[in-house]
């Protein structure tokens, strides 16, 4: 099994914590946001993953080795491919063509979900969706009485279907895939200016490919601040019910309380505060005379004196005062 991860998006709407990392390495519950995609992948995929194969932009080498130790993390190898045009979802997974081969899984790397349940590897294909009240900025399908998938439709003005595409998809075989995504490069087949998966799954499905939705518990977006807050707080109420220890053992905490769900990454301190619920800590950060709720903050940041809820605060990032929501970028510092 493969995994493939288009990622070379800008994640401009997550401004300004995008400006130093790709949105996809901002931190839900003390991961980066594409590990726990693939470590969730991983655990339903009911075998193991021998490839994770990243598409990013030119990000750098950090970056780079980032992303193949997440690979490794789940015992699989890490590959790098780049798309240098934003030219849709179909050209972005064809820039992965060298890996597009056997039994794979995709997933856009700015979604997260909660699922109880183990892949069925015997079906052509699954597309994972969930019901929304406004379909129209995502793809769609429509299904049979049978509840295999008839339609795919990108984007609909009208109402057809409000089953959402959530940007996970099972292929059983890579190759076959490959080919009609080149078809529709190679014959300029696009949809709103793009070229669109969801022309090829189309194209597969007239050919006689079965494609059966898949449906998740809960589908976590992180498209902006206040989404990946929210996906932040449902995560850390998840690794909670799974039993995980989310508070480092490391931490030094003086005249201060808790309240969980909170994840504490190594060497946090933490003094005269109330941190919690839905809270996040990263690696070094400090707090100091706070009261912090349903926030993210990352590593080495500073909250002194604050009183902050829904917000985030970046790597490095200093906080004085008292301000209520905050998105702050890497390297900042509010004084109020």
């Amino acid at each position: 099994m493969k995994i493939i991860v288009p990622m070379a998006g800008m994640g401009k709407r997550m401004r300004p914590h995008t400006l130093t990392v790709p949105k996809p390495l901002i931190p839900i519950a003390g991961k980066p946001i594409v590990q726990r995609l693939v470590e969730d992948i991983a655990r339903v995929c009911g075998e193991p993953v021998d490839e994770v194969a990243f598409i990013i932009g030119r990000f750098g080498s950090a970056v780079e080795k980032s992303l193949v130790a997440i690979a490794e993390s789940v015992g699989a190898k890490g590959s790098i491919y780049y798309q240098d045009e934003p030219l849709g979802t179909a050209h972005a997974i064809l820039a992965a063509k060298d890996s597009l081969t056997g039994p794979l899984v995709v997933a856009f790397a700015d979604t997260l979900f909660k699922a109880d349940f183990k892949l069925d590897s015997s079906v052509p294909g699954t597309i994972w969706v969930q019901r929304v009240d406004d379909p129209r900025p995502f793809g769609v399908v429509k299904l049979d009485d049978a509840g295999q998938i008839t339609d795919f439709v990108e984007k609909p003005e009208t109402f057809v279907s409000d089953l959402a595409i959530i940007g996970i998809y099972y292929f059983q075989d890579g190759a076959y895939l490959r080919e009609e995504l080149q078809y529709l490069l190679d014959n300029d087949i696009k949809d709103k200016g793009e070229y669109q998966l969801t022309n090829a799954l189309e194209n597969m499905k007239n050919k006689g490919t079965i494609f059966v939705p898949g449906q998740v518990t809960e589908w976590l977006d992180c498209g902006n601040k206040d989404a990946t807050v929210y996906t932040n707080q449902r995560y850390l109420e998840y690794l909670q019910e799974r039993g995980e220890e989310l508070v480092s053992a490391s931490l030094r905490m003086e005249h201060s309380v808790i309240i969980e769900p909170v994840y504490v990454g190594e060497g946090v301190t933490i003094t005269n505060s109330v941190v919690g619920p839905h809270v996040s800590i990263s690696a070094g950060a400090r707090i100091t005379d706070s009261r912090i709720s349903n926030s993210i903050v990352q590593g080495a940041a500073t909250v002194n004196s604050a009183n902050i809820a829904n917000s985030m605060v970046g790597n490095s990032a200093i906080v004085n005062g008292h301000p209520q929501d905050l998105s702050l970028g890497d390297f900042n510092v509010l004084k109020v």
